[in-house]
């Protein structure tokens, strides 16, 4: 309890607080404004829901999808925890249970209703104009969860649980519980628009790795230089990174050479350029993107280095 206690009072847990807040009013956002008004269902619980309210609400009994959405994601939570275990993280559950209050507090603060102009069926006036601005929205919500080890939750449990006990692969288990709640569609939605929704999902998942990977961009670097020395110096004592030394011999010339490999931020790379610059250094030097990491390299920059 006393370390839990601590923890509440660290900068780490507000700063990701509010991120997770922010990114999940995002969502609420793309949600209420551009799937609720023109009914798209796509692979999401968020989706699930709005075609259940409106089962609901033809049967005679009127629900809201925020209710719905609220109902569906603690289920799923009580599931999660026992059939994944513990190890459920507990970002995923105040992501989960925030978004239905989010969708409320937008419908109070502008409702969708007062940007509909008269005539049309939703904010974009087609629905594949309404899926596109879904998508590019949801997927910067998702990529700034993502970025602190957080998710939306939802259909993330749902594809968890189908990979624990059907053994898929993840990115299967999301595609085949994303097409399912697709097809739920069909209670409310013509043909084409399932389709559309269909099409979305696809999308979302292009856009999501799209800007993930923008995110988590690094540069491995590969210098070849006589004054090697330096360069080590400099990567390791003023940027605080590490590097990789090989012991290497020219193809053509047969001259012994160390080789220098380091994994830098996009800054840090500039930093480093700057340097060999600087100090009229002679090298051949390579990069190359590197779109994911792993194991215990730093994201975050050690030292802040003036220009």
């Amino acid at each position: 309890m006393k370390e839990i206690l601590q923890y509440l009072c660290t900068w780490k847990f507000w700063k990701e607080l509010f991120i997770m807040t922010l990114g999940m009013a995002i969502a609420a956002a793309a949600v209420y404004y551009f799937m609720m008004p023109s009914k798209l269902v796509l692979g999401s619980i968020s989706g699930l829901s709005i075609v259940l309210a409106n089962v609901f609400t033809m049967l005679g009994i009127p629900v809201k999808v925020s209710a719905v959405v609220t109902v569906i994601n603690a289920i799923l939570l009580i599931l999660a925890w026992l059939l994944i275990g513990k190890e459920f993280g507990a970002k995923t559950v105040y992501t989960a249970m925030i978004l239905g209050p989010l969708l409320e507090f937008w419908e109070k603060v502008c409702p969708y209703e007062r940007l509909i102009e008269a005539g049309q069926t939703s904010i974009m006036a087609d629905p594949l104009l309404d899926l596109i601005c879904f998508v590019l929205v949801v997927s910067i919500s998702q990529t700034i969860l993502f970025s602190i080890n957080a998710s939306t939750g939802g259909l993330d449990i749902l594809a968890k649980i189908v990979n624990k006990y059907l053994h898929f692969d993840i990115g299967v288990s999301v595609t085949v519980a994303g097409a399912l709640i697709c097809c739920t569609a069909f209670a409310i939605n013509p043909f084409r628009m399932v389709v559309i929704g269909l099409i979305g999902t696809w999308m979302n998942g292009l856009a999501l790795d799209y800007f993930m990977a923008s995110v988590n961009k690094r540069k491995r670097i590969c210098i070849v230089s006589d004054r090697s020395e330096e360069i080590r110096a400099y990567i390791v004592e003023t940027l605080e990174r590490g590097c990789t030394l090989y012991d290497v011999h020219g193809g053509h010339s047969g001259d012994p050479h160390v080789e220098i490999q380091a994994l830098l931020t996009q800054d840090e790379f500039s930093h480093v350029m700057d340097f060999v610059k600087k100090h009229d250094i002679h090298a051949f030097i390579t990069a190359g993107n590197v779109s994911e990491v792993y194991g215990m390299w730093n994201k975050t920059k050690h030292k802040k280095v003036e220009k």
